[in-house]
């Protein structure tokens, strides 16, 4: 169950990633286009960067899921399958153990606890928690900075699901089928 929800979320996040590609590839032909005209879109360099770290990182937790992470393989290609198995087991649990501090991280760096108990007021937030990320706005497009710092919450769940849900399969070997 869990291995199927981690294929639906991998699909989900290749498809958001190869949109964003697109959404790149547009940004900076259009980039390209009115610079020649004299005429330049400064926001656009800015959109387009954030698209791309968006893109990376929903590709970055595919994939995790998908398991075509960049790896070097000396020591499992020159072990035996039962202990390949657990090496890739502990490999899991690192993962598993990087994206739950990741949420952790995430939760301490946006507090929305806190941001709810004052009741969304970022001013109030601000005071008593002296953390400022609900104020900062991105340099040209003038949006709260937060908004695309979000991608790391989206991150951190899909490497924790993916993560665990490869976990539970090769402890469970015959259930992952």
């Amino acid at each position: 169950m869990l291995l199927k929800a981690s294929a639906v979320w991998a699909r989900i996040e290749m498809i958001a990633a190869a949109l964003l590609a697109v959404c790149v590839t547009l940004l900076i032909l259009l980039n390209v286009a009115t610079r020649n005209m004299g005429q330049a879109l400064f926001w656009v360099d800015e959109l387009a960067i954030y698209a791309m770290v968006w893109m990376t990182f929903l590709g970055a937790s595919a994939a995790l899921h998908n398991r075509t992470s960049v790896s070097i393989t000396l020591i499992t290609d020159a072990v035996t399958p039962e202990r390949r198995r657990i090496i890739g087991m502990f490999v899991d649990v690192i993962v598993l153990a990087f994206s739950l501090m990741l949420l952790w991280f995430c939760w301490r760096w946006f507090l929305p606890l806190d941001l709810i108990r004052a009741g969304f007021d970022v001013m109030q937030f601000q005071g008593s928690t002296f953390n400022f990320i609900y104020a900062e706005p991105t340099l040209t497009l003038g949006l709260p900075k937060y908004l695309f710092w979000l991608v790391m919450w989206l991150f951190a769940l899909g490497a924790t699901l993916h993560s665990a849900a490869h976990l539970l399969s090769r402890a469970k070997p015959e259930e992952a089928a």
